[in-house]
Order: structure tokens, then sequence, then C-alpha cells
């Protein structure tokens, strides 16, 4: 099974151009299901082969990661990649049919995005200092996951020349090399002209390449800096909640809506493939003309 499984995620990484983190999670649920299915079935995991698995086998696999205490939402999405992974075969004619092509998935309770207040979004993108050059980094890093919305895998990706701050656009590459030109704002415009022209220089060494955010080295930002030093400012704003950069985007989009934006036009500004992936913030700006009602109105 392990050589299927191999080509399987270089067939995802060079047809789909998946991220090394989806190609990790997919690797790790299909050597997951491997394991159960070799117990199973009483051989060695590399002598498994993609005709052993059946629907059946592929029910029991869901009924022992519930028993295991997973999610609703982690075994829906185990059951997508073996799903992606029995169809691959198929097309590949490995297989002659799929056998988790009609497999229900679990029933997922979507929750409602957490989401920050303008208010509590201002004071946490004007936290970082302007006399410094980490400090017109942090400021232009999270005005613009404040004004783009974009995912902070597509922040630490960008390259100078994806910054046009003459047309205020900055051209994105998301999910399934999806390209997409995001405007910003001008509060986002000006910290990254005194990013890019006063903080980036002090902090560029000759490994630095063209990425626009960098590390205190000089490398790349990675996600996992950028989440510290979200929580950096969280914390010296004295927000009293945790804070990601996923919930930048949940906020960008919220606002957007509720002052009146078109749910179409928040979809291509997310990235999103389908419209009912957008419409969750429907959902949550319900809850905020709810508040907003219960608050002030003198019979609520």
């Amino acid at each position: 099974m392990y050589p299927y499984i191999d080509n399987f995620i270089y067939y995802l990484q060079l047809e789909k151009n998946a991220s090394p983190h989806t190609l990790e999670n997919y690797q790790r649920d299909l050597f997951q299901g491997l394991d159960f299915f070799a117990r199973a079935l009483g051989k060695p995991d590399h002598l498994v082969l993609p005709g052993d698995i059946d629907r059946q086998l592929l029910r029991a696999f869901l009924a022992h990661l519930q028993s295991l205490g997973f999610s609703r939402a982690t075994v829906a999405r185990k059951l997508a990649t073996w799903r992606s992974f029995l169809r691959y075969l198929t097309r590949e004619e490995i297989l002659t049919s799929n056998p988790a092509g009609h497999l229900s998935s679990p029933k997922i309770e979507r929750k409602l995005p957490r989401f920050l207040f303008a208010d509590e979004c201002r004071a946490l993108v004007e936290a970082p200092p302007d006399d410094s050059p980490l400090g017109r980094r942090d400021r232009a890093l999270l005005e613009t996951l404040y004004a783009s919305g974009m995912r902070v895998g597509e922040l630490v990706a960008l390259n100078l020349d994806d910054v046009d701050l003459t047309r205020s656009f900055i051209r994105v590459a998301g999910k399934g090399a999806r390209e997409r030109l995001l405007p910003v704002g001008a509060f986002a415009v000006r910290a990254l002209e005194k990013y890019v022209l006063a903080g980036r220089p002090a902090l560029a060494t000759a490994s630095s390449g063209e990425a626009l955010f960098l590390n205190y080295r000089g490398h790349r930002l990675s996600a996992r800096g950028v989440r510290k030093i979200i929580d950096k400012y969280v914390r010296q704003i004295s927000l009293e909640r945790q804070v990601s950069p996923h919930m930048l985007r949940h906020s960008f989009a919220t606002h957007l809506l509720d002052n009146g934006a078109d749910l179409r036009a928040v979809q291509e500004l997310l990235g999103h493939v389908r419209l009912s992936t957008t419409q969750i913030y429907t959902h949550v700006t319900r809850e905020r003309l709810k508040e907003v009602y219960s608050r002030t109105h003198p019979r609520a």
C-alpha cells in the first residue's frame, strides 16, 4: 500500500499544489487508517492492498475513530482523505470502484466563527510601535491581515513583487494555486510603505530573497511566528481572549457583511470555492443584530 500512498501524495503536491500542511495531514490520516486495516485483516501493513479495503472495513474504521473520542469534524476529515485516495486509485484503474463513494460522512454541527469587534481590531493593529524595524513589520503584518482577510499561510508566502502599493492591491496565491487580487485600505498601504522602506531593509540579509515579511534573523517569517506576534500584542492590550490569525480573517468577513457588503463579493475576497462556506458569516451577523437589538431596544 505504501507505494500507492506515496504516489498519491506526489500527485497532490504536483497536480493539486497542496500545501505542506495539507500533505502532512493526508499522510497522517492514511497511515492511521492503514494501521487499523492491517490489524483488522490480520496482516502486516506493507501487505495490505487497495483491493482489501471495502465499505465494511471503512465503516469499522469510522467506528474505531469515534470510540477513540475524535470529534465528528475530525472523523469526517479522515473519511474525506480516504475517499479522495480511493477515488484517485479508481481513476488510475487500480480499483474498479471507490468503496467510500457512497459512505455517509458524520453530520457536523457547524460552529459560528469567533471574531473581534471593530474597536478590538483597531486596538490590536495599532498596538505595535512605529519606531523600530520589528514594530513597523508587526504593524504592517497586522494591518494586512485585517485589511485583506487572507489566510496566514498566504500572508507568510508573500513576496515583494506581490504587493502593488500604487494601486493598493496584493496578489495572493490561495489554495489549489488559485490566484486572486485583494484590495487593501489606506491604513494597510501606509503601514506596508513604512515597513518596506524603513523596516525590512534593516532586517534583510543575503538569504532573505524576495520574502516580504522577515523575522529578526532575516529569514521568511513563519505562520508560527505570526501567531507569536499576535499573542504578544493581545497580551499588551489586555484583550481577555485568545486571538488567532484566522480570527482576524473571520473579523474581516463579519465586518464587511455588517456594513452591507455583498455575500458574493466577500466570497471572492476570502477565496472560497463554494458560497455555502461564506454563508456561515451571515449567521454571525444575525447574532450581531440580536446583540445590538437586545442592548439598545427599550422593550428588548
